[in-house]
């Protein structure tokens, strides 16, 4: 594509999305319908499916990013040393523990509590990443026992596939397996593996089979590089250090910046179909799309940034029920490319809070039954 195209097709995309600011900006309607100006509610029936006219049962409402985990990574992860490497890994004890462990019964508990219907499940950070050769039986193993839990809760979990990253053929074919024959929606990776990025042309056989399948790769956060901590993220308590370069910013850098790697080595021109999805609003990507626009002129890539950022991502909550992020992202990506989750157990919190925020969110009927449950079901190609 030549620079004035490439110009010409940014253009566009940015006008359609400062189209879409000023009419949020002003409450009104905006194009695709995405945001209403919508009076405070008080109760939970603006999420339930309206059928001639009468408010029938609540909206389907699916969380597509749920974690958990097994014993036997607990077990490899303390075998590796991982904890005087990565601080995340403390993070997972105590009653989180706990609710991770727990593919059964309390966690059922804990979705019903808060409003969820469906929990899609992937390993927590740092999944697999740190281990090596040995991580291709236990990822194997690791869905085995995941497939087995939504086997005897089908209308209750879903599963996305543990990956041995290390192994990036074996990763593939594991991939393939878990698609293929236990009936999983998709894969989550946790950023980089060892000292290589996942544009890292040595996992090209994750991305191509994960687009050939047509199933989406959700890039999940995780802690920056020991150097980069030491450099950005350290000076203050052991404590403040491990938060600040988790989940207080660091993690959320990671994720970012791993899609947009994959963005400018040309993954997406190579893979047009390849499908991501970042939690958290995105990872601090879509806030900076403006800014990410800028390198057009030196990307070399067949496309403005922005149109992969509307054509190959798509966004989700992790638990941070906040409109005006939900709105943002909208703008950036298309309402019809969002999709809801809770991040349990991290971001649970009692109250029903995850059908109140679907309730109050500020959606279009529409564009509401497309974020609780549509949007998912139509990426993955669920009847």
């Amino acid at each position: 594509m030549t620079a004035e195209n490439i110009n010409d097709e940014r253009r566009a995309v940015f006008g359609a999305s400062l189209s879409l600011l000023a009419g949020a900006a002003s409450g009104s309607l905006i194009p695709g319908k995405a945001f209403a100006k919508q009076p405070a509610m008080a109760s939970s029936s603006s999420s339930k499916v309206v059928l001639n006219g009468n408010l029938g049962a609540p909206m389907k409402l699916i969380g597509i990013e749920e974690h958990f985990l097994t014993a036997e990574i607990l077990k490899a992860w303390s075998d590796a040393g991982l904890e005087a490497t990565d601080p995340s890994v403390a993070f997972h004890s105590g009653v989180m523990e706990g609710r991770l462990l727990n593919l059964a019964e309390d966690r059922i508990a804990l979705m019903d509590e808060t409003g969820l219907d469906i929990q899609v499940l992937s390993l927590t950070t740092p999944a697999l990443h740190d281990l090596g050769a040995e991580s291709v039986d236990l990822a194997r193993r690791t869905n085995d026992a995941l497939a087995a839990a939504v086997a005897r809760h089908p209308t209750r979990f879903q599963a996305m596939a543990t990956l041995p990253m290390a192994v990036p053929e074996a990763a593939a074919r594991e991939l393939e397996r878990c698609i293929k024959t236990l009936g999983f929606k998709g894969t989550l990776l946790c950023g980089k593996v060892g000292k290589r990025h996942l544009d890292d042309l040595a996992f090209a056989p994750v991305f191509h089979t994960a687009a050939e399948l047509g199933v989406p790769v959700f890039l999940h956060p995780r802690v920056p590089d020991p150097a980069v901590r030491d450099a950005y993220y350290s000076g203050f308590s052991p404590d403040v250090d491990a938060a600040f370069a988790t989940y207080g910013l660091g993690w959320h850098y990671d994720a970012g910046i791993q899609f947009i790697r994959l963005v400018l080595s040309g993954t997406f021109d190579r893979l047009p179909n390849l499908q991501v999805i970042l939690g958290h609003w995105g990872e601090l990507v879509l806030f900076y799309a403006e800014r990410l626009a800028a390198m057009d002129r030196v990307s070399g890539l067949a496309h403005p940034i922005a149109t992969y950022l509307r054509k190959n991502l798509y966004v989700t909550a992790s638990g941070m029920f906040l409109p005006h992020f939900l709105e943002r992202a909208a703008v950036v990506v298309g309402a019809d490319r969002l999709l809801f989750s809770t991040d349990f157990p991290y971001q649970y919190r009692p109250g029903h809070e995850a059908r109140s925020f679907l309730d109050n969110c500020g959606l279009s009927v529409q564009d509401k039954a497309g974020f609780a449950h549509g949007n998912w079901i139509r990426l993955i190609g669920d009847k």
